[in-house]
């Protein structure tokens, strides 16, 4: 599955980019080059964040899961608790 951008949020990555190495890095970079910068992390590193993402979601779903049993948990054969204890039977 690759990680494509859409192309408003591409262009201000590529404008990002630009950006960065003109500020910290005293250079300057077109925008092809910036776009296939872009393209190249977007394949080879994005997919490492991804991953660890979705992990993470898991991760926290699971916890999620697992804490629903006590929310939603009742007891069954309530009902002479509620009534006091008293076992009243039938003459």
């Amino acid at each position: 599955m690759s990680i494509e951008l859409p192309r408003e949020t591409r262009d201000e990555a590529v404008a990002s980019i630009q950006r960065y190495f003109e500020q910290e890095m005293d250079e300057p970079i077109g925008n092809i080059a910036a776009g296939a910068l872009l393209g190249f992390f977007l394949e080879e590193i994005a997919p490492l964040v991804y991953n660890q993402a979705v992990a993470e979601v898991q991760e926290r779903l699971q916890a999620r899961i697992a804490e629903l049993d006590l929310e939603v948990h009742e007891e069954p054969f309530q009902y002479w608790r509620k009534q006091g204890g008293v076992a009243r039977g039938r003459r």
